[in-house]
């Protein structure tokens, strides 16, 4: 690397890794000291120009010596480990003498003061006369203003300014690597200096620590140096091919080869699909140059094993018949041998299928067993399937009718045929088809009737003379409350099941938080695992005065009642006792209490009660007590006050006499309800 027109770095040949570097400054000459720009979070400093004839004395020495062999002499080293020598081109001091080269041109002056007198120095001083005589360079006429540099180090709009490229080449100089596939480029000849980071692919980085050093990942170093070996300081050419988030994607150019193409190949990257489609090389070869790499096994793939490794030839591509589509993104097929097999399509969800098609396994999804708040889900193969030479998957994302599924870029688990449906995909945002058209979109009313009382009467007599009715649960609010879609009403509806009392779980009440009963959240999350977004059949049977209604709900021959209840996560309800499932309900109860599990662990049988025999009442003794007698009624009732609490009585009332004296009541700010304790003052004031 050439620092300036005075100063390069030197590396040795590398030996099982990147190479020491070291500095040295070319003895007894001067050369212009390059622009710099102004130190970042510091606004009082400014960016400080070249000087003149500067940027071409590093051009000077950057074609002659860059990628080339060296020889050089240490003549002096200064206390703070500077050292300064002789650099010879080729592989003794008989080659070109840099340093005269630079005098010789005008690129340089001799240092003639405090130096002491030897032939180097001399001869220095006789080229440096030369060249003032000749007129070249330093001692050209004029003040070699036209010789500055005006360096743009930001662009204003960078989406803009690659638009306007039209991802035509731009001629370009690679000042800094930054890692293997990002680098620091001066564009010629209007001196942007842009960061360009590599369409396609990602290296391993320098992740930078929180006390300011930088600890490289797994082959960083290497890549960096492989990258560096071959276009630090190198003229190249740069498509600059998008600009997402401020970020300038593209690709280098080189007489010897593409370095995306090269770091893929040779194990240094890996293919990040984001930035795969702004790719304008064949975003194909970059998928064979890290399939290379990986069937090699070298560096970030040294540890890498194929998706479909332990699969035989047999097993990952043949012909089947569709039995049966399960779901949104599986199918059931019948193979030759009669054996029924699970397929999953590879990265997008198809609708029904009927026909021969052509299966191709791209991976097996291990099972999965179930985590906090995540259900089990078992073996999958997904695969792609092609019938008739269709590849069923791309021809759906072309037509906007599904959207590619994006992985993290360490997932090789994808389609085989991943690039053409990105490539689909954008075909159909580009020509507005399907999810991305911009016509405005059929609209599907759905009435939601959930809590509306009135609205809910209306449909009751419908849902209940209509017995089992089909039903997708949309939300589960509790193990035996649900929000349902009825397909063939239209309707949203909120269902209690019936027969049933499960535990409540926590809700927002009038009074503050109602704390959440044991084993509410079991509940719910068995409802939602066994019938969450399912479909289902449901009987109606009644309604409750908030607009819910109650019935039975039934999923694949599965009562949800009568399961909830034989798991133990739910008590029989009385009203049960007139339903046709009662005695299963009863059934499954009694086996949970005898089992002491969840809900009965704390469960303890009644003792029996204990019949006992009244004796016959005594004869009634009169027990009279002296009273005050306050008021006689029309009715043959009187009123009365013991006199032997009179006293009390007395103190009572002059408190309360005090306390309304005290505050006095607003008139209208008390409304009295059954059960309160209040003041109050009788006809006649007291």
């Amino acid at each position: 690397m050439v620092l300036s027109g005075c100063a390069i770095i030197v590396r040795g040949q590398p030996r099982g890794g990147p190479p020491p570097e070291r500095q040295i400054n070319l003895s007894n000459i001067r050369a212009g000291a390059l622009a710099r720009r102004a130190a970042q979070g510091q606004p009082d400093t400014k960016d400080t120009p070249d000087e003149p004839w500067a940027f071409q004395a590093r051009e000077f020495l950057r074609k002659k010596l860059i990628g080339k062999e060296v020889c050089f002499t240490v003549e002096n080293k200064t206390s703070l480990g500077r050292e300064y020598g002789m650099v010879y081109l080729g592989k003794d001091s008989t080659g070109e003498n840099i340093a005269e080269s630079l005098v010789s041109e005008g690129l340089a002056t001799v240092r003639r003061e405090g130096v002491k007198a030897n032939p180097e120095q001399a001869r220095l001083s006789d080229l440096e006369d030369q060249a003032k005589a000749s007129k070249k360079g330093l001692w050209s006429e004029g003040a070699g203003t036209h010789t500055i540099r005006d360096i743009k180090y930001t662009i204003e709009n960078p989406r803009n300014f690659v638009d306007s490229l039209h991802q035509k080449p731009v001629n370009a100089i690679i000042e800094h690597v930054r890692d293997g596939s990002v680098v620091r480029a001066l564009l010629l000849p209007d001196y942007y200096l842009v960061t360009v980071m590599l369409s396609g692919i990602k290296c391993p980085t320098f992740k930078r620590e929180a006390d300011g050093t930088e600890t490289p990942e797994p082959f960083a170093a290497e890549a960096k140096f492989f990258t560096e070996s071959r276009l630090l300081q190198r003229d190249v050419q740069i498509i600059l091919e998008s600009c997402p988030n401020q970020i300038i994607l593209g690709t280098i150019l080189h007489p010897n080869g593409n370095i995306t193409e090269l770091l893929l190949k040779e194990g240094f990257a890996r293919c990040v699909d984001w930035s795969m489609a702004v790719y304008t090389q064949g975003a194909e070869k970059l998928r064979a140059a890290e399939r290379s790499a990986k069937e090699r096994k070298v560096r970030i793939w040294r540890d890498y094993v194929a998706p479909t490794a332990n699969l035989d030839q047999k097993d990952r591509q043949f012909v089947a018949k569709v039995m049966q589509v399960v779901n949104a993104d599986a199918m059931v097929v019948k193979l030759n041998s009669g054996e029924c097999k699970t397929i999953h399509l590879s990265s997008i969800r198809p609708p029904r299928i009927e026909g021969e098609v052509n299966v191709t396994v791209d991976y097996i999804r291990a099972a999965t067993g179930p985590g906090e708040g995540t259900p089990a889900f078992p073996e999958r193969t997904c695969a792609t399937v092609t019938i008739g030479g269709i590849n069923i998957a791309e021809a759906l994302v072309s037509k906007g009718l599904a959207t590619v599924i994006r992985y993290r870029q360490d997932d090789d688990q994808r389609s085989s045929h991943y690039d053409e449906l990105l490539a689909a995909e954008a075909r159909a945002i580009k020509n507005g088809k399907g999810l991305h058209s911009k016509k405005e979109v059929p609209i599907h009313r759905v009435a939601d009737i959930s809590g509306e009382t009135q609205k809910a009467k209306q449909f009751l007599p419908f849902l209940q003379r209509a017995g089992r009715s089909e039903a997708v649960v949309e939300y589960v609010f509790s193990g035996s409350r649900l929000k349902l879609y009825m397909p063939k009403e239209t309707c949203l509806i909120t269902f209690l099941l019936a027969g049933i009392e499960c535990p409540r779980s926590s809700r927002n009440m009038p009074g503050g938080m109602q704390v959440a009963e044991p084993f509410s959240d079991e509940a719910m999350l068995f409802t939602k695992e066994l019938v969450l977004q399912r479909e289902v059949e449901v009987e109606v049977e009644s309604m409750d005065k908030a607009g819910n209604f109650i019935g039975w709900l039934h999923i694949e021959g599965v009562n949800l009642s009568v399961a909830l209840v034989e798991n133990a996560l739910s008590k029989v309800h009385f009203t049960a006792e007139r339903s046709a499932y009662y005695k299963t309900l009863i059934s499954a109860e009694e086996a949970c209490r005898q089992r002491k599990e969840k809900i009965w662990a704390n469960y303890e049988e009644k003792p029996d009660e204990e019949v006992v025999h009244l004796s016959e009442e005594k004869e009634r003794v009169a027990n009279y007590r002296p009273v005050y007698v306050t008021e006689i009624a029309d009715t043959l009732h009187f009123y009365a006050q013991d006199v032997e609490t009179g006293s009390q009585l007395e103190s009572l009332m002059e408190t309360m006499r005090a306390e309304i004296a005290a505050q006095p009541p607003v008139e209208g700010s008390y409304s009295a309800r059954r059960g309160d304790y209040c003041l109050a003052k009788f006809a006649d004031g007291e």
